[in-house]
């Protein structure tokens, strides 16, 4: 398998994780899109990093790896990184209480989100997911 099939394939599970987002938002199941949109998030910007021929290191916050090869991705990318990097950032934070609770406090994970956290997450996770997929769609293209 190629990194192009292997960034195709985490496109399409990054998509699936958008769509059971979408439908935990309609549910109220606030801490779920959040977990999903972190994984979404995750999956596309690995996909990205594969596009430019970099193997994803094992870490769930890739941001910091974007930023160190921003130089190989075209300019409307580059322009972007640091917005992506922010996000990946901000829901990797998300990851473990989102799943788990906050455990000091012993919340449980639906005690920690509202609305306009999922909507927030939501959003941020189409954002990376449609740069990614315009960033897919024009390396195939060359």
């Amino acid at each position: 398998m190629n990194n192009i099939e292997i960034a195709r394939d985490y496109i399409v599970q990054a998509e699936e994780r958008i769509y059971h987002a979408k439908n935990a938002l309609k549910k109220g199941s606030y801490a779920y899109v959040i977990r999903q949109s972190q994984e979404a998030s995750e999956l596309a910007l690995k996909a990205s990093l594969r596009l430019i021929g970099i193997e994803p290191p094992k870490i769930h916050d890739v941001g910091p790896i974007l930023r160190q090869y921003k130089h190989k991705y075209p300019q409307w990318f580059q322009q972007i990184i640091p917005e992506l990097a922010r996000i990946s950032r901000k829901l990797r934070r998300e990851m473990e209480p989102s799943m788990y609770g906050d455990e000091e406090s012993g919340a449980p994970p639906s005690a920690l989100y509202d609305e306009k956290d999922a909507k927030n997450a939501l959003r941020d996770a189409r954002y990376i997911l449609n740069n990614v997929k315009k960033l897919f769609t024009e390396h195939l293209k060359l």
